[in-house]
Order: structure tokens, then C-alpha cells, then sequence
């Protein structure tokens, strides 16, 4: 893939521009700042991005909005998010959008490379890649009009791994369960968020995104 980085911290930067150059990535640009990011993408038109959140000059949100224009302006451009927390209302607004082509991992992730570069490929390929410990406090939620009350532990389970981008053959691998069974609670879990009959959507993405609304 031609992938764009940005990132301000120069070590860290540096340190995966040279990562994906030995693992046969282009890299045609690597930034330090929202602004130069959304530069080098309208020159270059890269395959991916893989953006920081915080970046200057205010170290808030400029890399989120670089990332939600670089969708909105280039929705071809595959996205990949890094962050050093668990930021819920980026990564809501990050999920709330098309999740095809969409990651947001931890920065701790990055350290695990077989991790960052599978979360890469995923983006790259159209799917999607959310870190378990993104999906795990995004879906932590106690209310009673919780839309995923209603789940068994499992199909919890099962959703979360859903909202991390796996098949179903890989949920299965995962839990130890025939592929059928996860099936099950696939279907199940559509049933009682009300997906069973949607259309022009992905189920999968929907039923991920449903509790948002909560």
C-alpha cells in the first residue's frame, strides 16, 4: 500500500516509516500536523493514512478532523487511527461515520507490530479495526435503556469482537466454537437490536453503532 503518516513525534515516525518500508509499503509522505496531513493526502492520494488524534498546535483534536475530512473529501483513502487513550467521543464520531476502511488503535498497539501491521491490511483491504480496549469501554454501558441490555454475555462477546473487525470464522477460532454457533448469535444479536430486516447497511456495522444513540 502507499501509506501517509502523521504523527509529531519525530521517534515514533520515524520508527514506522521505516516498519512498513521494510514490510514493502510506500511511504510518500510522513507529517507532523492535521494540516499537513490533509496536504500530502490531496497531492499524493495515498491508499491509507495512519493519523495520531493529538497533534499540534493545540494537541486536542486536529488529527480526528484531518482524519473525518480525508474521509469526507477522499473517501477512498483508508484510515487508521492512533491515539494514547481511549478517547470515547473521538472514537464515537470516528464509528459513526461509514466504519469501512476505518481502524483506531492504541499507541500500545503499535508496539505489538504483527498487531499494527494486521490492523493495516484490514483497514487497507475495506474492513474495519477497532482495539479491543476501544471497543470494551465504548460498549461498558449500565443504563437500563441500554440497547445491549438485552444480550447474552456471549453475544456481548461476540459484538465486540464483530466491532473489532473479525469474520465470523475468526470469532470462532477466537472463542473456540464451530462457526455455526457464532452464526447463531450473530443472527440472535440481530434479532433483539431489531436488525433483522435492515437493509441498504451492513447489519454488523449497525448493530455496533446502535448503542451510540443510547
Amino acid at each position: 500500500m502507499r501509506v501517509i503518516l502523521a504523527e509529531d513525534s519525530t521517534l515514533l515516525r520515524e520508527g514506522l516509516v521505516r516498519l512498513l518500508l521494510e514490510e514493502g509499503h510506500e511511504v510518500p509522505a510522513a507529517v507532523g500536523d492535521g494540516e499537513a496531513l490533509v496536504s500530502a493526502v490531496a497531492a499524493h492520494r495515498p491508499d491509507a493514512v495512519v493519523v495520531d488524534v493529538r497533534m499540534p498546535p493545540t494537541h486536542t483534536d486536529e488529527g480526528l478532523r484531518a482524519a473525518l475530512e480525508i474521509r469526507r473529501r477522499w473517501p477512498e483513502v483508508k484510515v487508521l487511527v492512533l491515539s494514547q487513550y481511549v478517547e470515547k467521543k473521538y472514537a464515537t464520531e470516528l464509528m459513526s461515520a461509514n466504519v469501512e476502511g476505518v481502524g483506531y488503535l492504541l499507541k500500545d498497539r503499535v508496539a505489538q507490530v504483527t498487531d499494527f501491521l494486521d490492523a493495516l491490511e484490514r483497514v487497507g483491504a475495506g474492513g474495519a479495526a477497532f482495539d479491543p480496549e476501544v471497543v470494551r469501554q465504548l460498549l461498558a454501558r449500565t443504563s437500563q435503556a441500554d440497547p445491549l441490555a438485552k444480550l447474552t454475555a456471549r453475544e456481548r462477546e461476540v459484538l465486540e469482537r464483530m466491532a473489532q473487525g473479525q469474520t465470523n470464522a475468526s470469532i470462532a477460532q477466537a472463542l473456540h466454537v464451530s462457526q455455526s454457533a457464532v452464526e447463531k448469535h450473530v443472527n440472535s444479536l440481530f434479532d433483539k437490536l431489531a436488525l433483522s430486516h435492515a437493509t441498504g447497511y451492513s447489519r454488523r456495522v449497525l448493530a455496533v453503532l446502535r448503542y451510540l444513540d443510547s
